[in-house]
């Protein structure tokens, strides 16, 4: 341990693996840590169930109803990707696909009025949902057209929308949508979590859309993928690749310091060692003093032995209950896996509930996504504080990456990879550096 590298990383979760295998797959000599034995961080998938009555500790261990323990891997944080998203990219440029198995999530719903509905994202649906009246169908219809057709380079596609100054309000009035349906489309399609976007250019929204439609259209059931055996799945695959490339990993490895002179970090001491370094990345619970909380999450893990109502029996969904259906400021997301996945055992399910805590009884909040799962067999609530970094590392070159947020899916995750890595090298991410080099078995350049 006692040597030089370009970069020590600390802890494993999924930003800190993935930008560890992106160091190490562009030359760069890395040192990985986690003070844990496990990897995944904040982000890991727990195994088995005994190990998840303990962490949250639980008086009992789970009964024998609950099957064998080993069968579960129940992930911490849940999270689906889209298909035609950032991280599937990142997976597909770095081959780390090979070490992993998806499957397409079932169905996505929206809830209105205390039930809920298929999300409607294609003509087709949109035409047979009974989310909307027959008129509304049509104008929503006309909408989704205008969407799918826009191009941000070619004006004759803009139909009197400046992408850069027309508001998303003022799209929906052009188009006469009404509220339920700005609701939907909103926050089930773009996936946003408050309704701040109504008043800024619509750009971003349109291809938020876009994204949910050509997602969808890859596999038809749902625009979200989900990994055989959970989402630890992840930062592990991305970990291989880091490996591959010559990195280097600790596990259960404390991390006594950050040594730093002049304001600037030199190194990391751990067991009475210091391993030098020129930058290091680090999640935030290794350096409290650099982080700003940010706010709280509430994410309830509920053990079913039941598929959800009202979801054709799918053995996976996600349901999206925006935040004027039940008078919040933001969204609440139920996330659903099961056996299917081999996250559970034969016949079980998993829910997780999660939104952004915004009142004092954060348990509160979500009993309108705990009625739609009774009866739970089994709840585990965890209350999550979200921190962000108080720099942006360029003086101390500690570059800490940001709490995994409310959302269901992993865009904000790779926005902060993104941004991460723009900050440590100084040129914009690009998904070529991410390419395996060709014919390369241990990682060193063809000279």
């Amino acid at each position: 341990m006692d040597e030089e590298y370009d970069v020590i990383v600390l802890g494993t979760g999924l930003t800190e693996c993935i930008l560890s295998g992106i160091m190490s797959v562009n030359g760069k000599k890395v040192l990985h840590m986690d003070r844990n034995p496990y990897y995944g961080g904040e982000s890991s998938s727990i195994t088995p169930l005994e190990e998840l009555y303990k962490r949250f500790t639980l008086p009992d261990s789970p009964p024998e109803s609950m099957g064998r323990g080993r069968d579960w891997n129940v992930d911490l944080i849940p999270k689906f990707l889209m298909a035609n998203g950032q991280l599937v990219k990142m997976l597909l440029y770095t081959e780390v696909t090979r070490y992993l198995d998806f499957k397409v999530v079932e169905g996505s719903f929206v809830y209105k009025g205390g039930k809920i509905y298929k999300v409607p994202s294609t003509e087709t649906e949109a035409l047979a949902s009974n989310l909307m009246g027959m008129f509304e169908k049509r104008r929503f219809r006309k909408f989704l057209v205008f969407v799918a057709n826009f191009d941000e380079n070619d004006p004759k596609t803009f139909e009197g929308v400046d992408p850069k100054t027309t508001t998303m309000r003022d799209v929906y009035k052009k188009f006469d949508l009404g509220q339920d349906v700005i609701d939907f489309t909103g926050h089930a399609l773009a996936l946003y979590r408050t309704d701040d976007y109504l008043d800024v250019p619509c750009l971003e929204t349109i291809n938020r859309i876009k994204l949910y439609s050509e997602s969808l259209a890859r596999y038809g059931k749902s625009p979200y993928l989900y990994p055989l055996y959970g989402l630890g799945e992840l930062p592990q695959g991305f970990a291989r690749l880091s490996a591959i490339y010559g990195g280097t990993y600790m596990l259960n490895k404390p991390v006594d310091e950050i040594v730093m002179d002049g304001g600037k970090v030199i190194g990391v001491k751990s067991e009475g060692e210091v391993a030098r370094c020129k930058q290091l990345i680090c999640d935030p619970s290794y350096i409290p003093d650099r982080v700003r909380k940010a706010g709280q999450v509430i994410r309830v893990i509920c053990i079913l032995s039941h598929p959800i109502k009202n979801t054709n029996d799918a053995n996976s969904c996600q349901i999206i209950i925006p935040q004027n259906q039940v008078n919040r400021n933001s969204d609440i997301y139920v996330c659903m896996i099961s056996y299917a996945h081999n996250v559970a055992a034969q016949g079980k399910y998993i829910a997780i509930v999660s939104t952004t805590v915004e009142t004092s009884e954060p348990e509160a909040e979500i009993e309108p996504a705990l009625e739609l799962l009774e009866p739970i067999d089994q709840k585990f609530v965890a209350i999550s504080d979200l921190y962000e970094p108080t720099d942006d590392g360029t003086e101390s070159q500690v570059f800490a990456s940001r709490s995994y947020d409310a959302t269901t899916h992993f865009e904000t995750t790779c926005n902060d990879i993104k941004d991460i890595y723009k900050r440590m090298t100084g040129t914009d991410f690009d998904f070529e550096n991410m390419k395996r080099k060709q014919n390369d078995v241990f990682g060193e350049d063809e000279q």
